[in-house]
């Protein structure tokens, strides 16, 4: 990387105007508010847009940089930007209310809907034609504010430039709302405010179930899920559903658990041919599916991505400032600092703890090796041939107890080092003794002296096993999510938990770690700020777990420099005896 390039880019030198509370009209004649700040000097300058529904006057509240479960005061729901920083260097920002938020008129759609990105067009070409832009606009923000960028340029408005997008979702469905299937309750929290954010501003924000389905069909579908008994269990979405005012968003969710066309219009793999523009994308080493990998992958303009170290953002978002005007320079300035003379992919690799550089994803030379569940919790790269016994775990609702009971497998120590870049899978296969449960899986890299580095975690709801076949690869399992297929009791049921993209090297004498469990719970220390936990199973169950000469459960891990005397040595069945 060019290491001068920071003094390349337009530098702080102008002071502030604000213009608040500024109402557009779009194509339907709602108005828009918006609020914004431009350099303090004459002349025209280029746009950077934010837009989302959190309320444009919170995205003021710039305090110092605030670290997630350390602060007080960290807010989740800062996402649009350094003002301050943006204006200085030439840059004007205008930040605006969603339709249905803050002082914005309409109704609100939803989160990233389709709706939104047609009004984010039409704010992209008033901008334009003010008299302050020189007519080049792009687009800037975080989580809400990052992934409304994608589905204003699916618009195609012509003056819309390019967008520098971060922590966003590819898939509505899987990748947000129903990981695997199962209800995530991050949502719920985020509307009002729970747990670390100043939530919604919402001003007209109506249910929409009740204008999409009959009166009959929404009842039909209201009680289905009162008397479903994980949600009979489960006070606050319980309560929701008797309520849907207290959270429309989260209940209209509720109403859609398949997938189908609710998700795909909030969604944007179903546009990939649609983004013409250049995108640079963020995203940070997941402990669970990154739908920015999807995204890097899916669209075929002028792209970059950088895949930065995983841990907690601090807010206000204030991250990759000066990168954003790095990139912002080049495509709306004119200004060549180095950028696109460098590979379009770099990613920080854990275990090494180095950043990586490279051309193309998924990497040259990777290869895909199953590693398989053995006898007395062991994991090697062979099969287990003699013990037909499953393993077994034991887990209680947590109205009953708050004990977590799981299944852990541990590899034999790594003779030398081993890099795992790129997709990875769980294929395994187990009984249960009820209709349903919820399948998580975590994988981990295990140092000598027993530290653990999470590197992946996936989920699945067993009657959601089902797979789209031209959709999945063994590395890369996708299912279907159209139906709920109950389990019959008892029986072996074959089932493919997606862990995301492993960015690690698992150094030597590191170990391969593999749970195996089926609770989270709102009171885990992880979840007690930004709330992540998924609707629990209300019933005791009783889950097995086979790893035989017939029933071969392993992981798919993505290799990068096989070397067939590193993988004899795993799978030497006189060493994993030692296990």
């Amino acid at each position: 990387m060019n290491s001068n390039w920071r003094e390349l880019i337009s530098q702080p030198k102008h002071g502030i105007k604000v213009e608040k509370d500024v109402f557009v009209p779009v194509r339907d004649g709602a108005r828009l508010c918006i609020n914004i700040y431009r350099p303090d000097a004459g002349g025209k300058f280029p746009a950077l847009l934010a837009m989302g529904g959190y309320g444009k006057e919170l995205q003021e509240a710039l305090l110092p940089p605030q670290p997630l479960q350390k602060s007080a005061v960290w807010d989740g729901n800062i996402e649009a930007g350094d003002t301050p920083d943006i204006v200085a260097r030439g840059y004007v920002h205008v930040i605006a209310d969603a339709r249905g938020t803050g002082k914005s008129e309409g109704e609100y759609p939803g989160m990233w809907s389709s709706q939104e990105g047609r009004d984010g067009s039409d704010l992209v070409e008033w901008i334009a034609g003010q008299p302050w832009c020189d007519g080049n606009v792009g687009m800037i923000g975080y989580s809400y504010y990052g992934c409304i960028q994608l589905k204003v340029a699916i618009e195609q408005p012509p003056h819309l430039k390019a967008i520098f997008v971060s922590h966003m979702v590819n898939d509505f469905y899987r990748d947000g709302v129903y990981n695997g299937g199962i209800l995530s309750l991050f949502y719920y929290g985020i509307w009002d405010g729970r747990h670390g954010t100043s939530g919604f501003a919402p001003k007209n924000a109506p249910v929409l179930s009740m204008k999409e389905f009959s009166k009959e069909e929404f009842e039909r579908r209201r009680q289905a899920l009162l008397d479903d008994p994980d949600i009979r269990h489960y006070p606050n979405i319980y309560h929701l559903l008797n309520y849907p005012y207290k959270n429309p968003w989260v209940f209209d969710f509720l109403m859609h658990p398949y997938d189908g066309p609710f998700w795909k219009d909030r969604s944007i793999y179903p546009f990939f041919d649609r983004i013409k523009i250049p995108v640079y994308i963020i995203g940070k080493v997941s402990h669970s599916a990154g739908g920015f990998w999807d995204i890097y992958k899916g669209i075929q303009s002028t792209k970059k991505l950088l895949v930065k170290p995983f841990g907690p953002e601090e807010r206000p978002w204030r991250e990759d400032a000066e990168l954003i005007i790095r990139w912002y320079d080049h495509w709306l300035k004119g200004i060549d600092t180095g950028l696109m003379d460098e590979p379009p992919i770099r990613i920080f690799t854990q275990g090494m703890n180095q950043w990586r550089n490279h051309n193309e994803w998924p990497l040259p030379g990777t290869e895909w090796v199953k590693c398989y569940l053995r006898r007395w919790e062991g994991l090697a790269f062979a099969p287990e041939r003699y013990q037909p016994h499953p393993d077994c775990f034991l887990q209680q609702p947590l109205y009953l107890s708050n004990k977590r009971d799981s299944v852990k497998y541990v590899s034999m120590p790594m003779p030398e080092d081993v890099t795992m870049i790129g997709p990875a899978a769980f294929n395994f296969y187990a009984s249960i003794d009820t209709d349903d449960t919820n399948w998580i899986v975590k994988l981990s890299d295990v140092a000598p002296g027993g530290a653990e580095t999470g590197l992946a975690k996936g989920y699945l709801k067993a009657s959601h096993r089902a797979l789209d076949p031209e959709k999945s690869k063994p590395y890369a399992p996708f299912h279907k999510h159209v139906k709920s297929d109950p389990v019959i009791p008892g029986e072996i049921n074959e089932y493919n938990v997606d862990l995301g993209k492993l960015t690690n090297v698992f150094r030597a004498g590191h170990r391969i770690k593999l749970e195996i469990q089926s609770m989270e719970s709102p009171r885990d220390p992880e979840m007690q700020i930004h709330y992540h936990p998924h609707l629990p199973s209300s019933r005791t169950t009783l889950h097995k777990i086979y790893r035989n000469r017939e029933y071969q459960s392993h992981l798919v891990l993505p290799i990068v420099g096989k070397k067939e005397s590193v993988m004899e040595y795993l799978a030497d069945e006189n060493l994993v005896g030692a296990l």
